[in-house]
């Protein structure tokens, strides 16, 4: 209790399994903690009860962990460090490793999931300097935020820098995007707003998050001399963040994870930029709503990929596409060519069969939690490598010739692994039996001993008959008395002098001999040295492999890129996808553009064929720069809206799209403003964060974004939200000029259409009949007559009293209430006036009157009565 008292004060926050011969046990408030949340029967070694413990078996513990560190507890590993066997003492035991979510190798993960440790720091930049010559008080510095993203299992490591006055929000959008599952703060540090959605927070330090410590642990680690080479000059915030994650690793690992070997700082302008809100509103990696068919996700719809390291490539690629022209025409080019060739396109999408996971396979070598059958596991993978660059050099395009030339086949670490390790090692070297012969000398001769030990064993009892005379002497062990010779009673007066006794029984004697004890000895103790070599011997073979880490990852990385292209060919084979048209001006020309989520779904389930439409939209030249949609609801509005994102987003990563053509000029960045949500723990309402999305959409858009706009301003009284989004076409018209698509229920907006020059009203196809209506999912030019609101809630199921009911009422405030736009020019231009409608009595005594019956000297009466009860009402 000693040791785990001081295990424990070393780790107070983390749970302690504390390593007790076959079991690991917890202790006191964290036997009560894992108890509760692993269903472990709670027990106690003392007669008062009062140190609860409970506990799990060494060899099964992985599931336990992994269940824990889900809940986003952090595991402390206390290890028993010396052979009990070898000790007359208690046994020493320390603290091998600290797992956390964001280090711990989930076997569970999924190949096409990253598990990020996060790390978030803020700093003033100084600019009292500058202040200061232009002869003006200073003002409050400017924060620069810094974050790093480090994957413990594959060893991708990235950093980022933000600034401005947006920079906070920015970086927590960064760290949440990239699902991060722990996050690292210093320890007098306030968390930034949002990072509340992580469930593992924990503080390191404040002295690690230093320049003179972070940055020279950084450079140690990548084994260079300055961070100039990885763009991290001037960058001081994203390098101590990520000297910070390192600091954490390398403590919680105990351990120099040599798999870490490369960093990229994300420059902002490399890629196009996406937000938490846009990927999600577009749900490119998760469906929307927790619990829904992954089905519905992008990622899904275009993972043809074959290995680990391709579908990881892929997730990647969605959230950060392109904005290079050459670098996107460079891929168009090699999927065109795979995609025209269908031999070589299989021939070598089936040279990929075989590869497993070559980053985690290098890390779990790389922090000691490799066995055999892991490091063999990454062998027979490698010897696939060979096979895959012969099938890229059959290709022509540029970009598959740089990858075969970044392809690695490492045929030395192939050839090492393979006539090392047996083809079928066991699980863990503890087994024994997993070093292949002819390795070493020493280890055959002791396999030998423990191979012929039957007949050794046998030849020995067959002689000490012969010279005894007893035929019923056995030769015998056990694992408390080792070996010895059995003699009946009625034979004891036969048994040698030499014979020492070692147990009595009740009809036999039991003894020894010297030749005995010696061969007993031989054979006990071969094991354990067997065991002892192979450890040795896979320790070799460990440091070789990692010394060939950074060669691995590479050739790890043009695979993921070659699969990845290959992935595009598929698609862009098998479903129809057309090869995009890059263009210099801000344009978005689609030809019979369909949803790839949507059709695919449909072809799936055969619920019929997606409708086509067009696209058009160019924030220079003579067409439309936003496209006002109207029409009912599930007539196919938001899904036109997202379809002309999951245009340029597939454009930009370098993939065909499904569309007949696409002429794209390429996009700075997506918006997307669709849907309602809530965000009650931080006291926002659905049309607070409604609005506060909008604001970012109208005060960051470039004229090269595209922006989505679905049902703005429906969380507000109707004349607040009409008026809003009135206001915001006004601006995104005259201010912004990005290409926008804009759906909304409120028919008014369909005039601006006639009073801007770039507004052109669209309107969903619907098809009346006498049993309701029939959405054509077509968009045609013009406006909407009007929702079709109730025919929607028709066919929702709603009880026919409640449509018939809401059929009447609507009609009754169709006559009550007439609403009039007047667009003023002066003051200012495009100014809405609603003005209050005119009362029933009066329009329903117009439309009674014989026109034609009336004498003028009646005709003025009336006016004069109506204008009177105008009067009266005002009053």
């Amino acid at each position: 209790m000693r040791q785990w008292t001081a295990a424990k004060r070393e780790n107070p926050d983390a749970l302690l399994f504390f390593r007790m011969g076959d079991f690991y046990e917890l202790f006191y408030d964290d036997a009560v903690v894992a108890s509760r949340e692993l269903q472990l029967t709670l027990t106690a070694r003392d007669r008062e009860r009062q140190v609860p413990m409970c506990g799990v078996p060494y060899h099964s513990v992985e599931s336990y962990l992994t269940r824990l560190l889900r809940r986003g507890f952090r595991i402390a590993i206390c290890e028993q460090m010396e052979d009990p066997k070898l000790t007359k003492k208690i046994v020493r035991r320390e603290v091998i490793k600290v797992l956390s979510p964001g280090t711990a190798l989930d076997s569970a993960l999924g190949q096409e999931q990253n598990n990020f440790l996060g790390a978030y720091f803020e700093t003033a930049r100084d600019g009292k300097e500058s202040a200061a010559k232009n002869g003006r008080a200073a003002s409050p510095a400017p924060v620069v935020c810094g974050i790093a993203l480090l994957d413990v299992s594959t060893g991708e490591f990235r950093t980022a820098e933000f600034t401005g006055p947006n920079a906070k929000a920015q970086a927590v959008d960064a760290i949440l995007m990239a699902g991060a599952s722990e996050v690292l703060l210093p320890t007098s540090a306030e968390p930034p707003v949002g990072l509340e959605r992580i469930a593992t927070k924990t503080r390191v330090d404040d002295w690690v998050w230093t320049h003179d410590f972070a940055v020279p642990l950084v450079e140690r680690q990548l084994k260079v001399r300055s961070l100039e080479g990885f763009g991290l000059v001037g960058h001081d915030a994203a390098a101590i963040a990520a000297g910070a994650v390192l600091h954490y690793v390398r403590a919680t690992q105990k351990n120099e994870a040599l798999h870490i070997d490369s960093l990229r700082f994300q420059e902002h302008l490399t890629a196009l930029e996406l937000d938490q809100v846009t990927v999600r509103n577009l749900e490119l990696i998760e469906p929307l709503f927790q619990g829904q068919d992954d089905r519905a996700t992008l990622f899904r719809t275009l993972d043809a990929c074959c290995t680990p390291m391709g579908k990881r490539m892929l997730r990647a690629t969605i959230l950060r596409p392109l904005v290079d022209a050459m670098a996107i025409e460079a891929r168009y080019e090699a999927v065109g060519e795979a995609a025209g060739d269908l031999l070589r396109r299989e021939e070598l999408r089936r040279a990929f069969e075989g590869l497993m996971d070559l980053e985690r396979l290098l890390a779990r070598l790389s922090l000691d939690s490799a066995g055999p059958r892991d490091v063999r596991a990454l062998g027979a993978s490698l010897a696939r490598l060979p096979g895959v660059r012969a099938a890229i050099e059959t290709m022509e395009a540029p970009l598959w010739s740089e990858i075969a030339k970044r392809l690695d086949t490492l045929e030395g670490v192939t050839a090492r692994i393979a006539t090392t390790l047996v083809a079928e090692p066991p699980l863990t070297m503890a087994d024994g039996g997993a070093i292949a012969a002819g390795i070493d000398s020493e280890l055959d001769d002791l396999r030998s001993i423990s191979t012929t030990g039957k007949q050794s064993i046998a030849a020995i009892e067959d002689r000490e008959r012969q010279r005894t005379g007893i035929g019923s002497l056995k030769v015998r062990y056990n694992s408390v008395f080792g070996y010895y010779i059995e003699i009946t009673k009625s034979n004891l007066a036969l048994a040698p002098a030499d014979y020492e006794r070692k147990q009595t029984l009740v009809n036999a004697e039991r003894f020894t001999t010297p030749e005995l004890k010696e061969y007993e000895t031989k054979i006990l103790t071969a094991h354990d040295r067997s065991i002892e070599i192979e450890k040795r011997i896979f320790a070799d073979l460990r440091r070789f492999v990692l010394d060939a880490a950074t060669r691995i990852r590479r050739s790890s990385a043009a695979v993921a890129e070659a699969d990845l292209l290959a992935c595009f060919a598929h698609l862009a084979a098998g479903r129809r996808y057309a090869r995009p048209k890059l263009s210099d001006e801000p344009v978005l020309e689609a030809v019979a553009a369909r949803h790839p989520v949507i059709e695919q779904w449909m072809e799936e389930t055969r619920e019929g064929r997606f409708i086509a439409n067009d696209i058009f939209l160019s924030a220079g030249g003579d067409g439309p720069s936003l496209l006002l949609i109207t029409g009912p609801n599930m007539g196919g509005k938001s899904t036109y809206l997202r379809t002309a994102a999951m245009l340029v987003l597939m454009a930009q990563m370098g993939s065909f799209v499904p569309a007949d053509s696409l002429r794209l000029g390429l996009a700075d960045r997506i918006y997307t403003r669709i849907g309602a949500s809530d965000n009650v723990a931080r006291g926002r309402s659905t049309f607070m964060v409604e609005m506060t999305e909008t604001a970012t959409i109208l005060n960051t858009a470039s004229r090269r974004s595209l922006i989505l706009l679905d049902e703005m301003g429906r969380g507000t009284a109707t004349f607040d939200g009409l008026s809003l989004a009135w206001a915001t076409v006004e601006y995104l018209h005259a201010e912004t000029g990005a290409r926008t698509l804009f759906a909304t229920h409120y028919h008014e907006l369909t005039m601006l259409a006639e009073k801007l020059t770039k507004v052109r009203n669209l309107r969903v196809g619907v098809k009346e009949a006498a049993s309701g209506i029939v959405f054509l999912h077509t968009i045609e030019p013009g406006p909407a007559s009007k929702s079709y609101g109730i025919e929607v809630a028709k066919l929702a199921g709603l009880p026919p009293a409640v449509i018939e009911r809401a059929r009447r009422i609507l009609k009754q405030h169709e006559k009550q209430e007439r609403q009039s736009v007047q667009v003023e020019t002066d003051p200012e231009p495009m100014q809405l006036t609603i003005f209050t409608p005119l009362s029933q009595r009066i329009v329903d005594r117009i439309e009674t009157l014989e026109v034609n019956s009336l004498t003028p000297l009646q005709a003025l009466n009336l006016l004069e009565e109506l204008q009177q009860e105008l009067k009266d009402s005002r009053e």
